[in-house]
């Protein structure tokens, strides 16, 4: 969010945490028996602004938001409170470029091919990362715009926002007429999507579940295997925030022309859900499942999938070993590792807003006793 307000959340989210991760089992009665190791996870925060416990610490890691990586990079993070790009390797130590990225940055997603110019006005290149923001623009970096490399700044290549436009989300996926990008606008409720030029690809009716609620708008947004994922919340008066609580939320699937394939998720335990990853099979229980990150609880959920991507079926919530629940406040971004800097590719890494997003950590879930 941006420095005018905090965010006000709904009631059930409003619970005070004593710290940034509170693991409880959200359910009255005795204490859960231990789960198998298998079945159970660990969450390890590893960086921070200083408000969470972790062995590193950033200062510029406030409202810690999108998360990505190319195959062998970092992992770069979009600091929502400071207007930052900032990179850790797997264990959450903090590289030395820093990048400031124009306005409140959120979604964030590596780049592509030859396409998505940035341009500094006389400096150009292809974007090798992307930043939405808040204030509904859309950055890119180039580590050549301008030299010395590597660059320090991100530069504007869409500006929405005469129309309002309040990005909270960004995907990137190929498709048969080349390279998109989709941005979810939370405050007018619609997925904007842009071809490598950066110029809008409208469709009429696209990126449209009929059956979504007045009031609900698209939240994240994340591309997996020829898919795009989408979840929404529900917009506050003022259609720029969330307001959380437990069964409020949606996520649906579409084609990446936006066509309407299937309903992933409706109500149950979705409080405002944003972060999007699919496990591999080796993370344990949920190996092979959608996972659905909460923002508004900070619970992550599990969908179990048809191979075609069409029929999902609840699988239950990432718990730790005593069988509580595992949730983490502000928890944003959630996205495994790429078996190099960023990483092993069964470790799930996440970003969190803490403390109402006045803060910031990255840090990381892997399954219980795996080395």
């Amino acid at each position: 969010m941006n420095g005018k307000a905090m965010r006000h959340l709904g009631a059930s989210a409003a619970a005070v945490f004593v710290s940034a991760i509170v693991v409880s089992s959200f359910a009255a009665g005795p204490a859960r028996t231990m789960l198998g190791e298998a079945h159970s996870y660990h969450v390890s925060f590893l960086t921070s602004d200083g408000f969470v416990e972790a062995p590193q610490h950033d200062a510029n890691l406030v409202n810690a938001w999108g998360l990505t990586a190319t195959s062998t990079s970092p992992w770069w993070v979009a600091d929502n409170g400071t207007g930052l790009s900032t990179l850790y390797d797997g264990n959450g130590v903090p590289q030395s470029l820093v990048v400031t990225v124009p306005g409140n940055p959120t979604g964030a997603v590596a780049g592509a091919g030859a396409g998505f110019i940035v341009n500094d006005g006389t400096n150009s290149g292809p974007a090798r990362f992307l930043f939405a923001s808040e204030d509904g623009t859309i950055s890119g970096w180039n580590p050549g715009v301008p030299p010395p490399s590597p660059s320090h700044q991100a530069f504007v290549v869409v500006d929405s926002s005469p129309a309002g436009t309040v990005y909270k989300g960004l995907a990137i996926a190929s498709t048969g007429a080349g390279d998109r990008l989709y941005a979810t606008d939370f405050h007018n409720g619609r997925v904007d999507v842009f071809d490598g030029s950066f110029a809008p690809v409208v469709r009429m009716g696209a990126f449209v579940d009929p059956r979504i609620p007045t009031g609900f708008a698209p939240f994240g947004i994340r591309a997996i295997g020829g898919r795009i994922f989408v979840t929404y919340a529900k917009q506050d008066a003022d259609q720029h925030d969330d307001v959380a609580g437990q069964g409020i939320g949606f996520v649906s699937v579409f084609d990446t022309e936006g066509t309407f394939i299937a309903r992933v998720g409706t109500r149950g335990q979705l409080n405002s859900p944003w972060g999007i990853a699919l496990a591999p099979t080796d993370f344990g229980r949920f190996g092979g499942d959608l996972l659905i990150g909460n923002f508004g609880d900070g619970n992550i959920l599990a969908y179990r999938m048809t191979d075609d991507m069409r029929r999902f079926t609840p699988a239950g919530q990432l718990r730790d070993q005593g069988g509580r629940i595992i949730s983490i406040e502000g928890l944003w971004a959630i996205s495994f590792g790429n078996g190099a800097a960023a990483g092993g590719t069964n470790q799930l890494f996440f970003t969190a807003g803490s403390d109402h997003e006045a803060h910031g950590s990255f840090g990381r879930i892997d399954v219980a006793g795996a080395p």
